[in-house]
């Protein structure tokens, strides 16, 4: 089993993480001695930040800023296989755990680093999730017209995490060591690259994408008679002549105004009150029996905690302990981790340190220190 050694807080390095933990390898996370990551202090509607991201890990508390703590680390090091950390810049240089540091204590390590900015003008920048999504255009297309807003998950740290375990997997192919650097900016360039396309290619600004209806004519909200919110896109003039069929609006199919996408966006004024009048008389029951029977894409108004209660969600949850009481919370699709619990700070203490060849009274003395 490859060892993964994760100095990460909050998202982004323990997104990572997680992607290894969930694909089966030991992932030990290295914690401040008697508070460990910022997120498990954390409350409200970010309570759950520290359960979800730290599944499957073990914790060891650790001051890597003494030279015990040092001495631990590089002990620990010579055993790992990848190393996650999304500290600040120049923090890992200044503990003296850089990448060409930590390769000479492991030529075989790969080194994972993800940061606010990759090499340029701005690589010494401090920065988090939402600067960088306003800073990138990310915010802009998400929002309104002079209201740009936040996604609804963390998506730039996550997306950053997925790109480093994408490139560190390619490492792992290839059985070779390396650097994979990473930077949350350069990661949202990447999920705005299409707009910056688009600019291009038409010449003038673009809205935020929320401001207008996308390119198709039906891509919608609809309620139905039983007060459901339903989404409905009609993207291929098949699609159409079947969801005319479907609800039984042939007259709107036999209106050539409406033949194509173009036309139909056009109409929209028309089309989309006339479809609402429609599914208001029926229950999502029906509405959705006949969009499946069509083949026609839609999706139900939910709350992320009303997947608790869907079947088809419920299949890719694992259950989860945290603080002695027990949980349901999402899996990677392909996940083989076979413990999905979050840690206790600390929970590993005694069986890391061990194995390290510590003595129980070094160790006691360790612990002691915390």
């Amino acid at each position: 089993m490859k060892r993964v050694i994760e100095l990460g807080q909050i998202v982004a390095g323990p997104t990572a993480g997680l992607i290894f933990s969930d694909m089966g390898f030991e992932v030990i996370k290295i914690e401040k001695p008697g508070n460990g990551d910022i997120s498990r202090e954390l409350g409200g509607t970010s309570a759950g930040t520290f359960m979800y991201y730290n599944r499957g890990k073990k914790s060891l508390e650790l001051d890597i800023k003494t030279e015990t703590g040092k001495e631990v680390l590089k002990k620990l090091l010579k055993t790992a296989d990848i190393v996650i950390e999304n500290m600040a810049p120049g923090k890992m240089a200044k503990l003296g755990f850089s990448y060409e540091e930590v390769k000479n204590i492991n030529s075989r390590i790969i080194y994972i680093s993800i940061k606010g900015y990759m090499d340029g003008p701005y690589k010494d920048r401090k920065t988090l999730d939402y600067p960088v999504e306003i800073e990138s255009g990310l915010a802009y297309m998400t929002g309104l017209d002079g209201k740009p807003m936040r996604m609804g998950a963390s998506i730039v740290d996550m997306a950053a995490a997925m790109l480093a375990a994408v490139k560190a997997f390619q490492l792992i192919s290839q059985n070779k060591p390396g650097l994979v650097e990473i930077g949350l900016f350069e990661t949202a360039m990447f999920l705005v690259g299409q707009h910056i396309a688009t600019y291009q290619l038409i010449g003038h600004d673009l809205p935020p994408i929320n401001e207008r209806n996308f390119a198709w004519g039906i891509y919608d909200y609809f309620t139905t008679s039983d007060n459901k919110e339903i989404f409905i896109a009609v993207t291929t003039d098949d699609q159409w002549k079947n969801f005319c069929a479907g609800f039984n609006m042939n007259g709107l199919f036999e209106n050539k105004q409406f033949s194509t996408n173009n036309g139909r966006y056009e109409n929209r004024d028309f089309l989309i009150p006339a479809i609402k009048k429609k599914l208001l008389s029926m229950t999502y029951a029906k509405v959705k029996k006949i969009l499946e029977l069509n083949n026609i894409s839609y999706g139900t108004l939910n709350r992320p905690w009303d997947l608790l209660h869907d079947p088809q969600a419920l299949k890719y949850m694992v259950n989860m302990n945290f603080d002695n009481a027990n949980y349901k919370v999402p899996e990677l699709p392909f996940s083989v981790s076979e413990n999905n619990n979050a840690p206790l700070l600390g929970n590993c203490n005694k069986e890391i340190l061990t194995e390290l060849g510590y003595t129980a009274g070094e160790i006691d003395k360790l612990i002691g220190n915390h």
